[in-house]
């Protein structure tokens, strides 16, 4: 027999584990609703066509493909397999060709026409376009659900996890992005998490850089090269900007970004400068002041606000703002939230001009961070508070009874389910950590009392009912 096992890149998590996500979540999901967004869900699984090709080719290849029911070998009215796949399968240890590759991709096709969902934007701007007459715009949506991704497993990465995001569409209003702000310091405060530093720049900003030093058509390896600025220096960096086509006066012209130091307000400046002749970078630097001087105004709980101009992440589907969370000083932890604006979500599915903003939190990141600074509140993994002891069906009524009523004023209560040896009884409530056990037996039924037993002290009295709901608030 098979010994039991769960798949790679999945997770069992305990009862304490799934306290404390659901802690992280419960704050979560009470910010979005104090911002005004509002829960959907989408299912776990999309048609295919939906989406295969809004990722791209890295995005398809890890998406999760559910095959049809049915037998497709050897229904004669089934498929019929390609030599060259015929080939690959009898030999799966060949390298696959592009031909064959191809012949897979439509042998796919043809056997599975759903997949697990990659991510929860795209199936967003599916929901959007569906559901565009029964939408009031601008549309404020949060969702916290799982997704699924075919990816290497390796740790802080996984195959199955939750993303929470939260997005407007229907709006190009720059307010939005300074309550994304706001958003993501009141959640963080609210967590114990002080001290996280919010990056913000604008892919304005980059493509107006890359236009002064007339790389424009060289954008995405630029702004990849400079993304890395704090792994490989700036000699790296721009060894590696060399290396791909970029010319040695073209760098020069970037120099100042490789010290980029001081305030906001004096950054921002220094962008206007460089990009002066550069009528979308300067279209950037403004959506930057605006934002950064309104969340100067109206001020931050905890967190730090800090322009990043190496930031990057995903030029092909960000328009505007780009946001990324790093966890406090000290923590090391990649990104633990991030985000951005995008002009047309909804066009992938003819849905035109919808502009949209959105952020998201790193779940399972924020709670390493959280766990490692030792942020979680004590009541977050309290179990059963007392536990009563089972002496016969008789004894057992009387304290359903009690259970009943304590249940009734929020104490968590329960009965051993066995008349068992009270040796057993008492080794279970010390397993679980339970602090409390009750006592209630021929001479307390009678007396219509409870001996209440404190398991950490060994303390225990005799009580009446209100004095145990009392005991046990």
């Amino acid at each position: 027999m098979a010994k039991p096992g769960i798949p790679k890149g999945t997770r069992d998590f305990s009862p304490a584990e799934v306290a404390k996500r659901q802690y992280i979540m419960s704050v979560i999901k009470r910010h979005f609703e104090l911002f005004g967004f509002q829960p959907i869900e989408t299912p776990s699984f999309e048609n295919s066509d939906t989406l295969m090709g809004k990722y791209g080719e890295e995005g398809d290849r890890l998406i999760f493909k559910i095959l049809n029911s049915g037998n497709y070998f050897y229904d004669k009215k089934g498929i019929e397999l390609p030599a060259s796949l015929n080939e690959l399968l009898a030999n799966s240890a060949e390298t696959i060709s592009k031909e064959q590759l191809v012949d897979l991709n439509k042998f796919t096709a043809k056997i599975s026409e759903k997949a697990l969902r990659y991510d929860l934007t795209v199936p967003f701007a599916r929901y959007v376009v569906q559901h565009q007459n029964e939408i009031t715009f601008p549309f404020k949506r949060y969702q916290v659900q799982p997704v699924w991704r075919a990816d290497n497993p390796q740790k802080g990465r996984f195959r199955e996890f939750y993303q929470c995001d939260a997005d407007v569409v229907g709006s190009t209003s720059l307010w939005q992005e300074v309550e994304l702000v706001q958003l993501y310091d009141a959640v963080f405060t609210a967590l114990g998490l002080h001290g996280v530093t919010i990056k913000i720049n604008n892919r304005k900003i980059l493509s107006g850089i890359a236009e002064v030093i007339g790389a424009k058509d060289k954008l995405i390896d630029f702004t990849v090269a400079l993304d890395k600025l704090d792994k490989i220096g700036e000699a790296g960096v721009k060894a590696e900007m060399e290396a791909k086509g970029i010319t040695a006066a073209a760098i020069e012209k970037v120099q100042p970004l490789f010290n980029f130091t001081g305030t906001i307000t004096e950054k921002i400046e220094k962008l206007a400068v460089l990009l002066s002749s550069s009528e979308e970078g300067m279209k950037g630097v403004e959506e930057l002041r605006f934002i950064c001087s309104n969340v100067s105004e109206l001020g931050l709980g905890t967190a730090i606000l800090d322009l990043d101009v190496t930031l990057a992440r995903g030029l092909n589907y960000y328009t505007g703002a780009i946001f990324e969370v790093a966890a406090p000083k000290g923590v090391a932890m990649g990104s633990i939230g991030g985000g951005g604006r995008y002009d047309d979500l909804t066009g992938i599915f003819g849905l035109k001009n919808m502009s949209g903003v959105g952020i998201s939190f790193g779940l399972d990141r924020i709670y390493l961070v959280v766990e490692e600074l030792g942020l979680f509140p004590e009541t977050v993994t309290e179990g059963t508070k007392v536990l009563f002891i089972n002496f016969g069906n008789k004894e057992a009524l009387y304290a359903q009874r009690t259970i009943t009523t304590l249940r009734k004023a929020g104490i968590k209560a329960e009965l051993y389910p066995d008349a068992a040896k009270i040796a057993k009884q008492f080794q279970h409530a010390d397993k679980r950590a339970i602090p409390y056990a009750v006592m209630a037996g021929d001479a307390e039924v009678e007396a219509n009392l409870y001996t209440l037993k404190n398991l950490v002290t060994g303390e225990q009295n005799s009580v009446t009912i209100e004095q145990l709901t009392e005991a046990l608030k």
